[in-house]
């Protein structure tokens, strides 16, 4: 019996980010700015309120002038996550780099990237290269929207030096509870927490390895922060943390308030059994990232349920 192969091209990949990058440096996602806005009628400090206010005017302004969110424009993490059956064509790595550098000029976007972190921290000058992932597609529990044809979920994050900073990797003892890491959260939070542009979305990687838990962390950044965990436990665990981080009282721009974090998420893996690996990953106020879905069959490109239209509040 043969198996039905779909292919999914590298160009095609290339070609479906185009919008998105411009798309994320310029727009707040919608779930976003309505979560902004419910802070700001929440917030009980005047101060918080008026960065609130600011934070929201910023991405009003940005996207109506067609301007960066922030001028840390970031470094470009793309996500391709593949259906079973569906294989990648092409030189994607290649594909991937030149569709950000005409993107980055054309947008007039800040290069951020050096050729080598160690012995050549000469500016790349267009924001290459790509920060390229590729794996198996895993069940999406939290996405609302299940495609029909098997193909590659495409996510797109850009992400500036501020909060990953400010983000961390531990490995703590397996007889740890999970006190142990609201405890490592809190820490960073107080430590570093203002550094990564508050209000965070917060992404905690627990399990798997010690080089892939921070993947783990990063991909909990892809969440609408209306979804909730399946899981009963993890989902009162996320929400135990959120409340722990907001009463540091740190606020958003660090200048003290109710909101320090919007939301916090957990993704959780398999791990050796002795050894807990824990993702500490924050994600600033200006979280830049889309999702996408493209079939296997025409390659053509489905939008993910974030709905980029939002009032913007005061």
């Amino acid at each position: 019996m043969t198996t039905l192969r779909h292919i999914v091209s590298a160009e095609v990949i290339a070609r479906t980010i185009e919008p998105l990058l411009a798309e994320c440096a310029t727009v707040l996602r919608a779930d976003i700015i309505d979560a902004l806005i419910g802070a700001r009628e929440s917030e009980r400090s005047s101060s918080a309120q008026r960065v609130l206010d600011q934070i929201l005017d910023n991405a009003r302004i940005a996207r109506e002038k067609d301007l960066p969110l922030c001028q840390d424009t970031g470094s470009v993490w793309v996500l391709i996550e593949l259906d079973r059956d569906v294989e990648l064509s092409g030189d994607i790595q290649g594909e991937l780099d030149r569709e950000v550098a005409k993107v980055w000029n054309a947008q007039g976007l800040r290069a951020g990237i050096v050729a080598d972190a160690l012995v050549d921290r000469t500016n790349t000058t267009d924001n290459t290269p790509v920060f390229l992932e590729i794996t198996p597609l895993m069940a999406d529990v939290y996405s609302k929207y299940k495609p029909a044809i098997p193909g590659a979920r495409v996510s797109v994050m850009l992400k500036g030096a501020g909060s990953d900073n400010a983000s961390q990797v531990i490995m703590l003892s397996p007889a740890q509870t999970p006190a142990a890491i609201e405890a490592a959260l809190i820490e960073l939070v107080k430590d570093k927490g203002s550094m990564a542009c508050p209000p965070l979305v917060i992404g905690v990687g627990v399990g798997s390895t010690f080089d892939k838990v921070a993947s783990l962390s990063k991909k909990a950044l892809l969440r609408t922060l209306d979804s909730e965990h399946p899981d009963p436990e993890i989902a009162a665990l996320e929400a135990q943390l959120l409340d722990a981080v907001n009463n540091t009282g740190i606020g958003p721009a660090g200048l003290g308030g109710d909101t320090t974090a919007l939301r916090v998420f957990i993704n959780t893996a398999p791990a050796h059994i002795a050894a807990l690996p824990v993702a500490i990953n924050l994600g600033c106020s200006a979280l830049r990232c889309r999702t996408v879905h493209i079939d296997g069959v025409e390659q053509q490109c489905v939008t993910l349920p974030l709905d980029c239209e939002a009032s913007y509040g005061p």
